[in-house]
């Protein structure tokens, strides 16, 4: 029997939280390791909370959703983030997608699509639910490449030749933690040597600091 999937659900209202927790407590193969308020509080506990998912709502006072998933997938690169929001408009998708969340649920969707989201995510998959999906620009769904801004500054780095010790220095992080970048870059792009990313970010106008194209 596998190990369920651990959770940890961040919304400012109380309500909402606890319906969400009492709604996966249902399931055998979740388990839900903390209820918070905050994204601040996310950020201080998730080493020791080690959740597999984070259910992340993205209006929260103090510290936003967004900022929130970039501060912790900065320190944590391997975080699967699920955003479950009330907003279905094509800039809160984007934006989300854009800063590495690697779903988005909108709240009023029926409990089966939440832990289909849960499930998808868990296995590294990304996620929209039909709401959210019709929201978006159709060059913007499933099919193109979706790269995390943090992501898009260590491609550029990489494909100007630079080791991972040296965009660890630059960039003021760890080497693990851009070796983590780099697979997760080289596995979305479908790319297997340096060289390809440099090839890539050359035909994509990374090196003409164009950005890449999403």
């Amino acid at each position: 029997m596998t190990d369920p999937i651990r959770i940890a659900i961040v919304d400012d209202h109380p309500m909402v939280a606890e319906g969400i927790e009492a709604i996966l407590e249902s399931y055998d193969d979740i388990e839900v390791v903390a209820t918070l308020s905050s994204g601040q509080d996310i950020i201080d506990k998730a080493p020791a909370l080690d959740p597999d998912v984070i259910l992340l709502d993205l209006n929260m006072p103090g510290i936003g959703g967004l900022s929130t998933t970039e501060i912790l997938l900065e320190r944590r690169p391997d975080t699967r983030i699920l955003i479950l929001s009330m907003h279905d408009s094509p800039e809160y998708i984007s934006s989300a997608l854009g800063h590495g969340a690697m779903g988005y649920v909108l709240k009023d969707v029926p409990t089966e699509e939440i832990k289909r989201a849960i499930d998808a995510v868990g296995r590294g998959e990304r996620y929209l639910c039909t709401g959210a999906q019709g929201s978006l620009a159709p060059d913007t769904r499933d099919g193109r490449v979706q790269l995390t801004n943090r992501e898009q500054t260590i491609l550029l780095q990489l494909a100007q030749g630079r080791s991972n010790k040296e965009v660890a220095q630059a960039l003021d992080i760890s080497v693990r933690t851009v070796e983590t970048h780099r697979k997760n870059i080289k596995r979305k792009l479908g790319i297997s040597s340096t060289a390809g990313l440099t090839r890539y970010a050359m035909e994509h106008g990374v090196l003409q600091g164009t950005g890449v194209s999403l």
